[in-house]
């Protein structure tokens, strides 16, 4: 297991606010980071972070200027700090990205590649930006893909649930939480 990656994907303070639906998203996404632990996985998580002044935004792109303008993502805010209740701990690795995908705009290729790392389980808010960026990007980079269906989340139940069950499914091994523990778990 020394060659996979969990993921854990834009689950920052403010972004949590936005789109938790008290379904116990962080308490399911927490049980796959301890698993991931457990098994020896590198926990790698990626945040959203705009330097002040967004220098990195250009007005043609609608998601990034409207993220600007209700005030999300700015390096430093305390709303773009990963959400306490799922908090990396020593040995976890931290990754800045300045777009949609967890590849853009940052380091993520060249920490994998250091790793020997090939194969990614994905997770985070929400399932049509950022896991489904990362995942259109990991196919091309030619990584073995997982996605842990109920530890994605998004704004809009119908659009996660189309993703999860009839797009993903045909590009990565789509598992729940408990199940993918059980599959990696230290015999």
């Amino acid at each position: 297991m020394a060659n996979r990656a969990l993921l854990v994907m834009d689950v920052q303070r403010d972004v949590v606010a936005i789109a938790d639906d008290g379904s116990g998203y962080l308490s399911r996404l927490r049980r796959a980071i301890d698993g991931a632990r457990a098994a020896g996985i590198t926990v790698i998580y990626v945040v959203l972070g705009l330097r002040p002044g967004d220098p990195e935004v250009s007005p043609r792109n609608r998601v990034m200027t409207n993220a600007v303008r209700a005030g999300l993502f700015t390096e430093g805010a305390p709303g773009t700090e990963i959400h306490d209740a799922v908090a990396p701990r020593p040995g976890d690795v931290l990754v800045a990205k300045r777009r949609g995908s967890a590849f853009s705009g940052s380091d993520l290729d060249l920490v994998l590649r250091a790793r020997d790392i090939d194969s990614l389980v994905l997770t985070g808010i929400a399932t049509s930006a950022v896991v489904l960026s990362t995942l259109w990007h990991a196919i091309d980079l030619d990584f073995d893909l997982t996605v842990l269906a109920d530890a994605c989340l998004d704004t809009d139940p119908e659009v996660h649930r189309m993703l999860i069950e009839k797009l993903f499914p045909q590009w990565a091994d789509v598992v729940a939480v408990e199940d993918w523990i059980k599959a990696i778990a230290p015999q």
